[in-house]
């Protein structure tokens, strides 16, 4: 689950991280009420919105004074932002966060997330900050340094120094860093986060360390152990079809193809879609409906491919084991009742009760393509719609 900036920076606030100070509202003039007991010289405008490349996209302003801030917050509020990560269609600005400004001596990167392949915390750090991380990566790999922490209560100094070398800062300002460092370890175990990134992270003129911008995002399957930080999801900034999806305990992610899948279990959910790539389409979405799904699940993962515009074709992918192919095909069935189809139908069944699936399949009326493996439902599909 994802938060906003102002959200990221009052947790990492809460850990002891020295960030700047802002307010955030909805309403522009909420906005600049509260904006007048900010201590600055100017004021930074950012929209909040869960995407990085805000300021090439027009969402971060310096301005000087607070009618500037007005008629910037009104322009802001309400816009499309188009970044490299929201796609095309862009996002809404519907909240927006001012905050002081900050005399910049230095900027840095800082993230830290989880590293699977080591089970071990992995802080990324360079010296190049402000800019997309993967830029760097690209044009100087040496800029930047991973460092791999063993999980524990608590972060080493040896680990910390060794975060923030390539930072080359003064001892007063290395001081500084290691606390944060320690700040942002103990406030990620905590908070059962997946990431943090700072970027930037800046040393002022005046010798402080400072998280200029924040991106903070947490495991959602550990979010029951963290009311407070549930409430802070943000539903305007998540695809209306994975929060239907998300009701019903479904794991659905929207994706940009033409063939919509339904299938039980990731594994074989990344194969199908992978054979479906194999073949020259491309998948319209990830659906796994799981192990034990119910027939009204089964109904629900249906209706809610089928609701994707972009959808030319279906293909089912069922390898019965928890999972029986005649409860799915009977969800199936229900759905089909209740929405018109008008896209070819693959299905592939295997497993716990297959004869008594492609019966109840076979009975329906439905007009369906069957398929005996996978390759062979993958080429059909892909056939089907051409």
């Amino acid at each position: 689950m994802n938060i906003h900036e102002h959200q990221a920076k009052e947790i990492l606030k809460k850990y002891g991280a020295i960030v700047p100070a802002g307010v955030f509202s909805t309403n522009v003039d909420d906005l600049i009420e509260k904006a007048k007991n900010l201590k600055t010289e100017k004021y930074v405008l950012k929209a909040q919105i869960h995407a990085g490349g805000r300021g090439k996209a027009g969402g971060v302003k310096i301005l000087n004074t607070l009618e500037e801030l007005k008629n910037s917050a009104n322009e802001l509020l309400g816009k499309k932002l188009i970044t490299h990560q929201t796609g095309p269609e862009g996002r809404e600005v519907k909240r927006l966060y001012v905050e002081e400004s900050s005399n910049i001596e230095k900027e840095f990167y800082l993230s830290c997330l989880v590293d699977r392949a080591s089970s071990k915390i992995a802080f990324i750090s360079s010296d190049q900050g402000g800019m997309d991380i993967e830029e760097v990566a690209s044009s100087n790999p040496e800029k930047i340094i991973t460092t791999k922490v063993d999980i524990a209560e608590e972060i080493s100094d040896a680990d910390c120094e060794a975060v923030i070398k390539i930072f080359d800062l003064n001892s007063d300002a290395k001081e500084q860093a290691i606390s944060l460092i320690k700040s942002i370890y103990k406030m990620f175990i905590s908070t059962d986060a997946n990431m943090v990134e700072v970027n930037p992270l800046i040393l002022t003129k005046e010798g402080k360390i400072v998280c200029l911008d924040a991106k903070v995002n947490f495991d959602s399957n550990a979010l029951f152990r963290h009311p407070e930080i549930l409430e802070l999801r943000d539903l305007n900034e998540e695809d209306p079809t994975e929060i239907e999806a998300s009701k019903h305990d479904l794991a659905y992610i929207k994706l940009d193809g033409s063939i919509g899948c339904m299938v039980n279990g990731a594994g074989l959910a990344m194969a199908t879609m992978d054979i479906i790539k194999l073949y020259g389409k491309e998948p319209a979405n990830f659906l796994d409906v799981g192990g034990g799904a119910s027939k009204e699940k089964v109904s629900a993962a249906f209706k809610i491919i089928l609701s994707d515009k972009n959808v030319k074709g279906i293909l089912i992918n069922i390898f019965g084991g928890i999972m029986r192919c005649d409860v799915l095909a009977q969800g199936v069935v229900d759905a089909a009742k209740e929405i018109n189809i008008s896209v070819p139908l693959v299905v592939r069944l295997a497993g716990t009760n297959f004869k008594e699936g492609k019966e109840i399949l076979d009975n329906s009326g439905l007009k369906l393509i069957s398929a005996e493996n996978l390759d062979d439902a993958a080429k059909k599909i892909v056939e089907a719609i051409q």
